[in-house]
């Protein structure tokens, strides 16, 4: 594995101080947010000086009951080729759930949700990463994923899985230190413990972020400093085996560059006070591919759907807790992934908090309680405006102007939908809008 050294996220409101940023020696992007035709400017620059970009995606799937779209895997490797990587990474996670496969409407979460560590969810996870693998132009790494709720009857720890899931398909690991601080946190379980039992010989490169935590509940946020608590992981992992990357997350409330400078110092000297004292300095090790046949039975991967489409339902549709959930945490966590969903339809459509003012998001969350995603977030910006205007309910945009703020919200929504879109539900709304007043 290629040494990456260390580097940040790269994210359009941060693109001029990174450009500029000392000792940055690579960046990620998030791949979906990329179109390889059309690359942003500032990312074309820094490749043009040599600077690593490698993309990270968020939307196969990997860890979920279905195998892996080709369109979305096709999707992925042009971003690869577009951005030259040497690598590419996903997540071990399950982000849909429901549709043929169990006979049930088909979800999705808008965001990573983890996956049971099962022997049913652990065959179906190396089956579908070895579909990525065959289908993708260079290695893939999988990253472990930060959880508010735990998974009733698991059969391995998280090193385990992860030590199995290595074992069997070589593929590379994407290590984030924030997240097993999280899983600390919210289920009780053990870093060290973790860094022990897993392969650190496969790790591509290591994740760094902040977070914070709310009434004994830590979310990983992405947005505030990262906390003592997550770099004594990183020394742990640094003192275990030389990472060949440390990346710095950040995707939102950002700071002037001179902290995001001084947290990339403080990561660097974290990993190189740990490697002058660690027990092993060496590279890590090529990781071998896997060698044992991975399929796994069409029993496995029903069972897995069943089980993910209920848990699904119950955080999106509002659907009861299935039985052993921590109902509590699912609370919280059918709450985060409302409020993920109203933060990202904000910035896909930053024109629907500029029409709804401060009545946005309290829209929008009452209208996320239960109605699930369907097909995106765009699409989700164009149902939540469409059923605003369906139901006529009051907007809340903090001034008298609400007629003039529907009107706004009507045009917006006509301009997108197109002049003759189809289904019936589309026409009966606008029929509907035709009869509103002020058109």
């Amino acid at each position: 594995m290629r040494r990456l050294g260390t580097g940040i996220g790269w994210r359009p409101e941060i693109a001029e101080a990174v450009a500029a940023m000392p000792g940055v020696e690579w960046v990620e992007v998030v791949a979906e947010n990329v179109c390889p035709g059309h690359l942003p400017e500032a990312l074309v620059r820094l490749r043009e000086r040599g600077v690593t970009v490698i993309p990270h995606g968020v939307s196969l799937g990997l860890g979920g009951a279905e195998r892996p779209d080709a369109g979305r895997l096709a999707a992925l490797a042009e971003r690869v080729e577009a951005l030259g990587a040497p690598l590419v990474t996903e997540h071990i996670a399950f982000v849909r759930a429901g549709g043929p496969l169990t006979a049930s409407p088909s979800l999705e979460a808008g965001h990573l949700l983890p996956v049971p560590r099962t022997r049913d969810a652990l065959d179906v996870l190396c089956e579908n990463v070895r579909i990525a693998q065959d289908a993708l132009p260079v290695p893939l790494a999988v990253e472990n994923i930060a959880a508010l709720f735990s998974w009733p009857g698991e059969e391995l720890t998280e090193g385990q899985f992860l030590y199995e899931l290595a074992e069997r398909t070589g593929v590379r690991l994407l290590i984030d230190v924030a997240n097993l601080h999280t899983n600390h946190v919210n289920r009780g379980e053990d870093p060290a413990r973790a860094l022990t039992e897993l392969p650190v010989e496969a790790i591509a490169y290591v994740h760094v972020a902040g977070g914070y935590e709310r009434d004994g509940v830590w979310h990983d946020s992405h947005a505030h400093p990262v906390p003592e608590p997550v770099l004594d992981i990183l020394t742990d992992l640094a003192s275990r085996v030389a990472p060949p990357g440390v990346l710095l997350e950040r995707d939102d409330n950002f700071p002037e560059p001179a902290e995001l400078e001084r947290e990339l110092t403080r990561i660097r000297a974290t990993v190189d006070a740990a490697q002058r004292t660690s027990r092993s300095h060496g590279t890590p090790a090529p990781a071998t591919r896997g060698s044992v046949a991975v399929l796994a039975r069409p029993e496995a991967r029903q069972r897995l759907g069943v089980a993910q489409a209920a848990v699904l339902s119950a955080l999106v549709a509002g659907t009861p807790a299935p039985e052993g959930f921590d109902r509590v945490r699912m609370g919280v966590q059918a709450r985060a992934l409302a409020a993920k969903r109203a933060s990202v339809v904000a910035k896909v459509a930053p024109e629907l908090p500029e029409i709804l003012g401060e009545g946005y998001r309290e829209a929008f969350l009452g209208y996320a309680r239960s109605r699930p995603m369907r097909g995106g977030y765009r699409q989700d910006a164009l149902d939540f405006a469409g059923q605003l205007l369906k139901t006529g309910q009051p907007l809340k945009t903090g001034h008298p102007a609400d007629a003039r703020a529907r009107r706004r919200l009507r045009a917006w929504w006509l301009d997108r939908v197109g002049p003759a879109p189809r289904g019936g539900a589309a026409r009966l709304l606008r029929r509907t809008l035709g009869a509103l007043p002020g058109r």
